[in-house]
């Protein structure tokens, strides 16, 4: 990856955002991204990892979907588009890392399914940002980038995965990451 001055990279597409742990709004509060698209003329777009909705495609729609279809757990995928559920296909490619396609159907999502299970999961909405608007956030420190795993992706995982994050960081952002949404409670 070429990087643009102070390190970040050109392209974050492939890469997990990691929100700050001063990351007030609540859409991203504590979540872990993964960037499928970024480029500097068109935005950024992105799901959300860690917010398990506790729900499978079944549950959600109103006919029965396919057989491999009706236990793929639903994500909160970001603020944007919530009113559509859509599969997303996950795939490690040799020396460029994990890649996420959006654009799965039905019919995609339940032959890789049968596949790999592992490999589809469902997101309702997901994270945008416009041209320029990721860079400036990145610049403000808003987020942490870290490269994706294939442990860190674990559905089991996922639910404390900004947590394990924030340890592996170090002792200071443990600490922030332990810190009560409201300090006043304390």
């Amino acid at each position: 990856m070429r990087n643009l001055g102070e390190g970040m990279p050109l392209n974050l597409a492939g890469s997990l955002l990691v929100a700050h742990p001063n990351m007030l709004d609540p859409n991203f509060r504590r979540a872990v991204l993964f960037i499928s698209a970024h480029d500097a003329t068109d935005g950024a777009l992105g799901v959300i990892l860690n917010r398990p909705l506790d729900k499978q495609v079944s549950d959600l729609v109103n006919e029965a979907p396919p057989e491999g279809l009706a236990d793929v757990p639903v994500f909160l995928g970001g603020p944007v588009g919530k009113n559509q559920l859509m599969f997303a296909a996950f795939k490690w490619q040799k020396g460029e890392g994990l890649r996420l396609n959006h654009n799965v159907g039905v019919d995609e999502a339940n032959e890789l399914a049968g596949q790999d299970p592992a490999s589809i999961r469902a997101f309702v909405g997901y994270a945008g940002w416009s041209a320029g608007q990721l860079e400036a956030e990145m610049k403000e420190q808003a987020w942490i980038l870290q490269k994706p795993t294939r442990e860190a992706l674990s559905p089991a995982r996922l639910p404390k995965l900004w947590f394990e994050i924030m340890r592996g960081l170090g002792p200071w952002y443990k600490l922030l990451a332990a810190a009560p949404d409201d300090p006043s409670l304390n």
